[in-house]
């Protein structure tokens, strides 16, 4: 090097420089100071990270240079970035050919030392070149070392600077999203004291909705306390229960009755636990609360029901209203109840509506204050109970005494239900008694309700002595003919249209949705529905119409000589019948329905060819939005297909014809291969390929989806072993779909094993639809952590469309919520769909869980997903599914760097 100025001023002249230390322009006036000192002609710190250095200051030939990034390998740097000191006094570029900066500053010499930061770890570089050979001296070394560790210790304070502002940024956004997660969710999360008022702490938003006062009121008791809410003679029990909890350190549930600002009661489940301090001291309560009134009050009235139900099935005639007005009065708590048949006077015309002076209560079985009355004749007039005759339900809370003989003078309160046959016509009434006010009591007259089908069908039993032939011709819960009553007629009537050449229509009508309310609600609740149903069915016949009901939810109608026109009005007229909005108790429904025709003699000329074709007029009916559909040749066609289908099928899955196509699945951070989903497909010799939509849920439902899902599991096991056998290991895993049907397998987490056994359970995700593991959620959550603990990870699939709930979504040992592909391809259109993206990736990342979009077509859908958060995705935006050795040739590359 030139000549060199004394140690004492390099030395000052380098502390001025570093007097910088925490200025943005630190490391530029480093390297500048550094040039100006050694007499070289480049001075250049680096930042090194993944074998790449990414400049911070470049000083050359006397002016600052832009910043440039540039790979270690095969440049004097790489030695130093492996933690040592590099000198090349001379020919530098002869020793490092392919280094294209050394060229371009015509470098001769170069001397490198690494930077550290305080505490060992290494960050980076500093070098020295000139455009001459060079020989430090001990001073210029020295000199080197401290802007090194001067330098080291700058970039490591940096480094930390940015850390913390990336981890209070991260902080701040996990802190927003837990916000909104808890003030949108049903009910009320809280945070609070164990002391005697639990003073709140903390409550979400969801606490005005629950209990009609704000946060702010209970926060700190600052207008009430939670505790002064929970009904006095539940405070006792439910505190016993949460303190027990603690003292186990365990989490508590408790279900107690709540008074909210309106001064309603509601019921409510409480589940929470205890916080404990590093002494083992309980700091807080946390939490969540939910109202649970209407399921608490649906099952007091189930248990009430099966009470009452078990001490009456077995009784017929009198001893059956006996027992049932007894038990009746015991638990509704009433002071007296009657069930008394409507009797009509002589001067009655058959099928007239009933009149209060003409008719008459004949008491079958009373009881008051405990003691049998003696069965009696009332008149009707002047009594509340005359109010039934054209309500189904009447009650009083509080309106004087009802003027019953025999009954307690001081009765003050009341509630009646009218029995009806099951032609709808007012036959009796059952009714109970207070002596008491009573208040708006939904338990009592629920359990009236149910109660009242069961005493109204024992009373049209008792009054009707041809009761068995009746139940061979006619649905006990319409009352209109059943099948074996509408197989004659049709034969009747397909006799009298050959004898008369006219035409006859059968119409074949199936409501939609039933099974749905039935599973649901009940089947007194669904049998209910279809009473009502077939009775304004049959109120919109012509009269020359026949109705009846065959089964379930299908029913059928006759029409003969039906011309074009008159058939279409008759369809009009189910239709409108059917899709008038129905209410049944706190149940409002909105029902439609499905008809298939067929016609003689255009379609068939006997009763069970016209039978046959209209039931696959309305097997397509119920594929079609208007709901109706006429007989035509080619649905035969058709339903053949289908037979075949499933007999091919079985062949291909037997003789190995499916195959497996592969869709990647990426990172939308970073857009590296992170896994794929394992697809069936299947092309027919005669037919080409056949859609999945068609032949898979015709596996489900033909029985074929077991062998089939054991096959694809096998397939793809074996699949993911060759893979890897030849250089190409999948990175991530392979998702695998896992029907409803073999779900439901207890000894499924055996099988899978067995049928994968070719590869890891390490690379295998097993996908579950949403609807499938709500069908028997408990069973699910068993299945799903024993699949678990072998080592499967787990993902729920079509998240969104189903109907599972948090409670159970926190419970299921589940990895993944695939986003439904509806949600993704409409984000972009409809705020509610983004919204409910955005809903399903927050609830993921609070439970822990990745979230992965299906059905990504666009860049615009990608940008927003990856915007919102989303973790993984996949779609033809990204690639199409693809045959194993094509999969390979395009994804080869990402799956080797793996």
């Amino acid at each position: 090097m030139p000549a060199r100025i004394t140690a004492e001023e390099a030395f000052r002249q380098l502390a001025e420089g570093l007097g910088h230390s925490g200025a943005a322009d630190f490391f530029d006036t480093l390297v500048e100071r550094l040039a100006q000192l050694l007499s070289a002609d480049h001075v250049l710190i680096a930042r090194v990270r993944d074998n790449k250095a990414q400049t911070l200051a470049i000083w050359s030939r006397g002016q600052h240079l832009a910043n440039v990034q540039y790979a270690l390998a095969g440049t004097p740097c790489e030695t130093v970035a492996s933690h040592e000191l590099c000198l090349y006094p001379g020919n530098v570029q002869s020793r490092f050919p392919h280094d294209s900066m050394l060229r371009e500053l015509e470098a001769e010499s170069y001397l490198g030392l690494p930077l550290f930061t305080t505490g060992g770890a290494h960050l980076g570089l500093l070098a020295v070149l000139a455009n001459r050979p060079i020989a430090p001296s001990d001073q210029e070394f020295e000199l080197l070392r401290i802007a090194a560790t001067q330098a080291g210790a700058e970039l490591g304070r940096r480094e930390a600077e940015r850390a913390l502002q990336e981890s209070e940024r991260h902080a701040r956004e996990s802190e927003r999203r837990l916000d909104t997660l808890l003030n949108h969710l049903p009910g009320m999360a809280y945070r609070c004291l164990n002391d005697t008022d639990w003073t709140m702490l903390l409550v979400s938003q969801g606490a005005t909705d629950l209990t009609g006062y704000s946060p702010e009121d209970l926060t700190h008791n600052r207008r009430i306390s939670y505790l002064e809410l929970i009904h006095p003679d539940d405070r006792q029990h439910t505190g016993d229960l949460v303190q027990q909890a603690i003292a186990r350190r365990e989490p508590f549930q408790v279900v107690y009755r709540l008074q909210t600002a309106n001064g309603g009661l509601r019921w409510m489940w409480e589940q929470g636990q205890a916080v404990f301090d590093a002494n083992g001291q309980v700091d807080c309560l946390e939490g969540f609360i939910t109202d649970i009134t209407e399921q608490h009050e649906a099952q007091r009235v189930q248990q009430a029901v099966m009470q009452i139900a078990s001490t009456v099935t077995s009784r017929i005639g009198d001893d059956y209203f006996h027992q049932l007005v007894s038990t009746l009065t015991r638990t509704l708590e009433a002071n007296a109840g009657f069930v008394a048949l409507l009797e009509p006077s002589s001067r009655t015309e058959a099928g007239a509506p009933l009149l209060p002076d003409e008719t008459t209560l004949n008491l079958i079985s009373a009881l008051s204050d405990g003691r049998c009355l003696t069965p009696c004749r009332l008149p009707l007039a002047g009594t509340p109970c005359a109010t039934l005759l054209h309500e189904q339900e009447i009650m009083v809370q509080h309106g004087g005494s009802p003027g019953l003989p025999g009954f307690p003078a001081d009765t003050c309160a009341w509630i009646g239900r009218r029995l009806d046959n099951t032609r709808g016509e007012p036959i009796g009434l059952i009714m109970v008694l207070y002596r008491q006010p009573l208040e708006a009591d939904a338990f009592a007259t629920s359990v009236l309700r149910i109660l009242s089908t069961g005493a109204a069908a024992e009373l049209e039993r008792r009054n009707d002595q041809r009761r068995m032939h009746q139940l061979a011709y006619t649905d006990g819960t319409t009352g209109l003919p059943n099948r074996i009553r509408f197989m004659e007629n049709l034969s009747h009537q397909r006799q009298a249209a050959e004898r008369d050449q006219y035409p006859l229509a059968l119409l074949l009508i199936d409501i939609r949705r039933f099974k749905e309310i039935n599973d649901t609600l009940g089947h007194q609740v669904g049998d209910r529905l279809l009473a009502t149903l077939g009775g304004r069915l049959r109120s919109a016949l012509a009269p020359h119409e026949r109705l009846a009901r065959l089964s379930g939810d299908e029913f059928a109608l006759l029409v003969p000589r039906a011309s074009a026109p008159e058939l279409e009005q008759c369809l009009e007229r189910m239709h409108q019948a059917v899709g008038r909005p129905l209410t049944l108790d706190h149940h409002r429904f909105t029902l439609s329905a499905s008809i298939g025709t067929a016609q003689y003699p255009r379609d068939a000329v006997t009763p069970e060819e016209l039978f046959k074709f209209a039931s696959i007029a309305l097997y397509h009916a119920k594929q079609q939005a208007d709901g109706t559909c006429p007989f035509d040749p080619s649905m035969t066609l058709a339903l053949q297909r289908r037979q075949r289908m499933t007999e091919r099928l079985h062949l291909a899955l037997g003789d190995g014809k499916l195959e497996l196509y592969y869709q990647p699945k990426l990172d939308l951070a970073s857009g590296r291969l992170v896994g794929a989903e394992a697809l069936c497909r299947w092309y027919d010799e005669d037919w080409g390929w056949v859609s999945p939509g068609e032949f898979i849920p015709l596996a489900e439902e033909r029985g074929l989806i077991r062998p089939l899902g054991d096959w694809v599991l096998e397939k793809a096991a074996c699949q993911l072993a060759a893979w890897r056998r030849n250089g190409h290991p999948l990175p991530g895993r392979l998702s695998i779909n896992v029907s409803a049907q073999q779900f439901t397998d207890p000894d499924l987490a055996r099988r899978i094993a067995e049928l994968t056994r070719h590869t890891p359970t390490s690379s295998i995700d097993l996908e579950l639809t949403e609807s499938d593991v709500m069908r028997d959620p408990e069973q699910a959550i068993a299945i799903t952590q024993t699949l678990r603990k072998a080592g499967y990870t787990l993902s729920i699939d079509d998240f969104g469309t189903g109907y599972s709930s948090l409670a159970y979504l926190r419970r299921f040992a589940a990895d993944t919520l695939k986003i439904d592909l509806s949600f993704v391809r409409e984000m972009l259109d409809g705020p509610h769909d983004r919204t409910i993206v955005e809903t399903i990736i927050a609830m993921a990342r609070s439970l822990g869980m990745q979230t992965v979009a299906e059905g990504v077509e666009t860049p615009e859908q990608a940008r927003a997903l990856t915007w919102l958060g989303c973790d993984q995705a996949q779609g033809f935006h990204f690639g199409r599914p693809l045959p194993p050795a094509d999969f390979v040739a395009t994804w080869g590359e990402a799956m080797t760097s793996r």
